[in-house]
C-alpha cells in the first residue's frame, strides 16, 4: 500500500483532531471537533465529515485513541477473571507496599480484577524454570468453568516464574481455548516476560480487561468507514510511538495505553529532525491535561517502567511521557486554606469552559486567557451561542477574586501563573529525572493551548527558544501520519554479567529480530527499510532500580556491556561503583519499519502567504497587570522569513500563539515559528 491519501486522527479528552494529506496533489485538510466520550467513533466520523473526506480516495487511516487509557483510569472495564499459582491470588492487590502520597497516611486503590474473580490452581515453577508442582489440569478446568459462570468475558492466566519456563501457561491457555467462548485469553509471559510477578500480572490484567472494549470499538469504526467507501486498513498508534494494524492491535491491547500522547512526541521528533533540532523538551497542552517528554538526539526515550496511575504499572514499552492535570479546561478554585489551585479537575468537552457557551459555570484556564485578551472570542472552537465575557468576569470576581481579595483580571493572571508553575515544574522534573538540564534543550510547544503558555514556561525554565510547529493544535494527529511501524520485545535474563551466557544473549536478540520481522510482514503498508534498536536493562547487584543501556549491535561482548553500563550509570547518577558486580536484568529489541517520509512544508499553503506581515487587528492584552496594545496576525498569511517582536498574537484555525514583550519570533523550516526568549541564558 502506498501513502498517497493519508488521514491521521487523534482522539483527546476534549477534541478529536484530524489531518488529511494527499502526496499526489499536495492538498491539506484539517478538522477539530469535540470528542464524544460515550463513543469516540462519533467524534471521528464528525471530523471526517467536517474535513469533507472522500474515503474512496484515501489510502490509509492512522488512529490515536484514548479508549484503553480512559477505560483503565475510569475502571470501565470488561469483566475479567484471573487464574494464578496457588498461594498468589492477592499479588495484584498487595503490590509494592507503596503509598499514593509520599507523606500520606491513607489512600485508595482498586485492583483491575476483584478478589472473587481471582482463582488459584496447583502448579509451580522455580526461578530457574524447573517444575516443582505439575499443573493440575482438572482444577484448571473447574476454575475456568467457575469464571464463565460468573460472567467473565476475558481471562488472564498468570503463573509464577512463567518468564523462566512458560510451559504451564501455554498448556493452560491451550485448555482454556477449548472452553472459553472467545479469543480474549491473555498469558502473562507472552505480553511481558520479566521477573516481577506484580508488574507482569497488572499488565496482563489490563490487557485482558480492555481487549473486548478496544476490539468492539475498532470493529464498529472499521464497519462505518467501510460503509462510507473506505477499503483500506486502519492503523492504531501504540504507546511506543509505532503503528500496528487495527485487526492485530487487540491481541496486545495494553500497548495502546498512552497512544495519544505518544503520537504527539513522535511528531515532535520528526519535525525536530527535519529542522535540525535534535534535543527537545516537548510540551503538549490540551484541553484536559499537559503531557511532557524529553527527546535526545532526535529519538524520544521508550520506557518499560511507566506507571499510569498509583499502583498501575503497565510494563510494556511506551514513550516516556509525564502528565499533569493542567489543560485549557482545568478548573480553578480557592481551597479551604485560601490558596488558589488549578486542576486536575477539568471541564472537559461537555460542558467545557465557560467560553464554550455550553453551560460551563466554573472558571478555567481558557476563560482566564480570554479575559486577559489572549483569545479571540469570535474564533474559539466548539462554542455555542457566543461568548459572554462580562458573565465570565463576574464568575472570576465572585469565585476567585473575592476570596483572594483581588479583581477579576488579577485573579485571571493568578490562574495563569499557577498553571504555568505547575507545568514548568513537570517539565523540570522530566528533564532532571533523566539527567538533563532544560537549558540545553529547545521547548517544542503544541496542543491547542500550548503555544499560549510556552514562552512564559521557557523563561521560567531558562530555555533559550521555543519551537511552534505549523499546526500545533493538530500535532498529535500529525504524529499518526508520520509514525513508523514498530514492534517491541523484552526478555528477562536476570543473571550476573560475569556469569551470563553471552551466546544465549545473542540468540535471544536474534529471536526478537525474527519475531519483529514476522510481525512487520503481516502489516499492509509499504516499508522502505527496517531498523532494529537493541538495549539491555542492567543494575548493580543489590540495587532495585535499573538503567537502560543502548547497544550498537545485537552481539555485545561482556567487557563492552560492562563499559557501556558504567558510562550510562555515571551519566545518570555521577557515581562510580567499580567494585560491585553488574547484573543483566532484561534484553530489549525494537524492530522498526520506516515508512515513506512526508513533506511538512504543505502544512501551511505557500499561496496563502503574504510578502510582509500585516496585523489583522490590534487587541489589548494584559501582561503583569498592565494592558498592552498587541497586534494580531493570521499565521497562514505570514511570510516564511517573518520576524515579529513581542508583544504579538498569532492566530490560526487550531490555536493561538502568544509572543510576550521582550521576545522575538522568526520563521523556520517547514513553517515552524521559533520564539527567542529575551534574557534567557
Amino acid at each position: 500500500m502506498t501513502r498517497g491519501g493519508i488521514i491521521g486522527i487523534d482522539v483527546g479528552g476534549t477534541f478529536t483532531d484530524l489531518v488529511m494529506l494527499d502526496d499526489t496533489t499536495g492538498s491539506l485538510r484539517i478538522a477539530k471537533t469535540p470528542t464524544t466520550l460515550d463513543n469516540q467513533a462519533y467524534g471521528v466520523l464528525k471530523a471526517l465529515a467536517e474535513a469533507q473526506a472522500d474515503l474512496t480516495q484515501v489510502d490509509l487511516i492512522v488512529h490515536g485513541t484514548t479508549t484503553t487509557t480512559n477505560a483503565v483510569l475510569e475502571r470501565k472495564l470488561s469483566k475479567t477473571g484471573l487464574i494464578t499459582t496457588a498461594g498468589f491470588r492477592d499479588v495484584l492487590e498487595l503490590g509494592r507496599r507503596t503509598r499514593p502520597q509520599p507523606y500520606g497516611m491513607k489512600g485508595q486503590f482498586t485492583p483491575i480484577i476483584p478478589r472473587d474473580l481471582r482463582l488459584e490452581v496447583p502448579e509451580r515453577m522455580d526461578a530457574q524454570g524447573n517444575v516443582l508442582t505439575p499443573l493440575d489440569e482438572p482444577a484448571l478446568r473447574t476454575a475456568i468453568a467457575n469464571l464463565l459462570d460468573a460472567g467473565c468475558e476475558a481471562l488472564v492466566i498468570h503463573f509464577l516464574h512463567a518468564y523462566a519456563n512458560p510451559a504451564h501457561e501455554l498448556r493452560a491457555a491451550q485448555i482454556a481455548a477449548e472452553l472459553w467462548p472467545n479469543t480474549y485469553i491473555t498469558t502473562g509471559h507472552s505480553l511481558l516476560s520479566e521477573t516481577r510477578e506484580y508488574e507482569r500480572g497488572v499488565t496482563a490484567a489490563v490487557n485482558a480487561s480492555v481487549q473486548p472494549l478496544l476490539e468492539r470499538y475498532l470493529t464498529r469504526l472499521r464497519d462505518e468507514l467501510g460503509r462510507q467507501g473506505y477499503d483500506g486498513d486502519v492503523l492504531v498508534m501504540n504507546g511506543n510511538g509505532g503503528m500496528v494494524s487495527s485487526r492485530l492491535v487487540a491481541r496486545e491491547a495494553a500497548k495502546t495505553v498512552m497512544s495519544g500522547p505518544a503520537s504527539g512526541v513522535m511528531a515532535a521528533a520528526y519535525t525536530g529532525r527535519r529542522a535540525g533540532e535534535l534535543n527537545l523538551l516537548t510540551y503538549d497542552m490540551g484541553g484536559t491535561s499537559t503531557d511532557v517528554a524529553l527527546i535526545r538526539d532526535g529519538h524520544p526515550p521508550v520506557s518499560n517502567e511507566i506507571e499510569v496511575e498509583y499502583a498501575m504499572p503497565i510494563h510494556v514499552p511506551m514513550v516516556d511521557v509525564r502528565t499533569v492535570g493542567a489543560g485549557g479546561g482545568s478548573i480553578a478554585r480557592v481551597n479551604a486554606a485560601g490558596l488558589l489551585e488549578v486542576g486536575p479537575e477539568s471541564a472537559g468537552a461537555t460542558p467545557g469552559p465557560m467560553c464554550y457557551g455550553k453551560g460551563g459555570m466554573r472558571p478555567t484556564i481558557s476563560d482566564a486567557n480570554l479575559l486577559l485578551g489572549r483569545l479571540n472570542p469570535e474564533k474559539l472552537n466548539a462554542i455555542d451561542g457566543g461568548v459572554d465575557q462580562k458573565a465570565i468576569a463576574r464568575v472570576f470576581a465572585t469565585e476567585l477574586g473575592a476570596p483572594l481579595g483581588v479583581d477579576a483580571l488579577t485573579a485571571a493572571e493568578a490562574v495563569i501563573q499557577v498553571a504555568n508553575a505547575k507545568m514548568s515544574g513537570a517539565i523540570r522534573m522530566v528533564s532532571l529525572s533523566l539527567g538533563a538540564d532544560p537549558r540545553d534543550f529547545a521547548l517544542f510547544a503544541f496542543g491547542g493551548a500550548g503555544p499560549l503558555h510556552a514562552a512564559a514556561l521557557a523563561r521560567e525554565l531558562g530555555v533559550p527558544r521555543v519551537i511552534i510547529p505549523a499546526r500545533p493544535g493538530l500535532t498529535n494527529a500529525l504524529g499518526c501520519v508520520v509514525a513508523d511501524l514498530r514492534h517491541d520485545y523484552v526478555q528477562t535474563v536476570n543473571q550476573p554479567l560475569d556469569t551470563a551466557d553471552m551466546d544465549k544473549v545473542h540468540e535471544i536478540f536474534a529471536q526478537q529480530v525474527a519475531l519483529g520481522n514476522a510481525a512487520l510482514a503481516q502489516e499492509k503498508i509499504a516499508i522502505l527499510e527496517t531498523r532494529c534498536d537493541f538495549s539491555v536493562d542492567m543494575q548493580f547487584v543489590g540495587q532495585s532500580h535499573v538503567v537502560r543501556v543502548p547497544l550498537d549491535a545485537a552481539t555485545p561482548s561482556r567487557p563492552e556491556l560492562r563499559a557501556r553500563f558504567e558510562k550510562v550509570y555515571w551519566d545518570r547518577f555521577k557515581v562510580e561503583l567499580t567494585e560491585i558486580n553488574a547484573r543483566i536484568v532484561s534484553l530489549n529489541c525494537s524492530v522498526i519499519g520506516h515508512c515513506e517520509p512526508l513533506d511538512l512544508e504543505k502544512l501551511i499553503a505557500p499561496e496563502g502567504r503574504k510578502p510582509i506581515a500585516q496585523p489583522t487587528t490590534t487587541r489589548a492584552v494584559i501582561f503583569d497587570g498592565a494592558p498592552h496594545d498587541t497586534p494580531v496576525y493570521w499565521r497562514d498569511h505570514l511570510p516564511e522569513d517573518v520576524s515579529l517582536e513581542g508583544p504579538a498574537l498569532i492566530e490560526q484555525s487550531d490555536c493561538t500563539i502568544l509572543i510576550p514583550p521582550g521576545d522575538r519570533a522568526d520563521g523556520g523550516a517547514d513553517g515552524n515559528l521559533v520564539i527567542h526568549i529575551g534574557g534567557a541564558a
